[in-house]
């Protein structure tokens, strides 16, 4: 009961942010970072004693699919306001923390059997790099989607609203791919960790989500490679961040939902 309460303020919190900062987009109010970081940070507050006591099992905490969700969701968070405070980013929170509300309460209200495999600390460092990973490009998926608001409203000559509460154009841009190349680190450093710690990456529990969170390197390594090299930008560069984390969250949550879910192997 006490964990459902804490989920509903975070989700109260977060949804109260999300809606302000929503509506700062369509410019209905004016902009608020400090409220939009206070709410959030309430919100956070609130969801860190849940992300403390997956830690209570001993262990026991290597994540499984509901686990990752209080993870994720908290690190989605924590990389957002932290992040916002140098980088224009906080647009991305009318995505972000709906989200990591959903997450929340979903988590809370559906338990799942702790997992059985210890954390000990190579596979720690897996795990967190795996989930920061995600948590970043999350982020940048929620950041692709904007920029590609802004591109077509450019496009269709609309220099009211949304083009007029984000920034330039060209910063959006930027950041975008100052995100990817962040998640990209942790995602590498994830994989690499996850061959040297885990005894088969290609077993039949994690051969699906091996393979997929391989393919989603591949996509995000050609759009680099392509953004620096070709110049790819724009709407390409918004098609390719939002494949790749399409199949990064099928690697993550997918497989997680097919073994925890269907399977019933919790």
């Amino acid at each position: 009961m006490q964990a459902l309460a804490l989920a509903v303020m975070a989700s109260l919190f977060y949804l109260a942010a999300a809606s302000w900062q929503g509506l700062t987009l369509v410019r209905r109010v004016a902009p608020q970072p400090m409220l939009v970081r206070g709410l959030s940070l309430l919100g956070l507050l609130c969801h860190l004693p849940l992300v403390v006591s997956l830690f209570g099992h001993e262990a026991q905490v290597l994540p499984g699919l509901y686990t990752s969700m209080v993870l994720i969701s908290a690190m989605a968070v924590a990389v957002l306001l932290g992040v916002s405070l140098f980088k224009p980013v906080l647009g991305a929170a009318v995505g972000v923390l709906p989200l990591a509300g959903f997450a929340l309460l979903l988590a809370v209200t559906v338990p799942a059997s702790p997992p059985a495999e210890a954390l000990f600390p190579g596979i720690a460092l897996h795990a967190i790099s795996s989930l920061l990973g995600f948590a970043v490009l999350a982020i940048a998926a929620v950041q692709a989607i904007l920029l590609g608001l802004q591109n077509r409203a450019l496009r269709h000559h609309h220099i009211r609203g949304i083009v007029q509460a984000l920034p330039p154009l060209t910063s959006m841009e930027r950041l975008l791919f100052e995100l990817i190349w962040a998640g990209m680190a942790l995602l590498t450093l994830a994989i690499l960790s996850g061959f040297v710690f885990l005894d088969n990456m290609f077993a039949q529990h994690l051969a699906h989500k091996t393979i997929l969170s391989l393919a989603a390197w591949v996509i995000f390594a050609i759009l680099l490679f392509s953004h620096h090299r070709l110049g790819w930008r724009g709407m390409r560069a918004v098609r390719w961040t939002l494949g790749g984390c399409a199949v990064l969250l099928a690697a993550y949550f997918g497989s997680l939902f097919v073994l925890e879910v269907l399977l019933n192997r919790g």
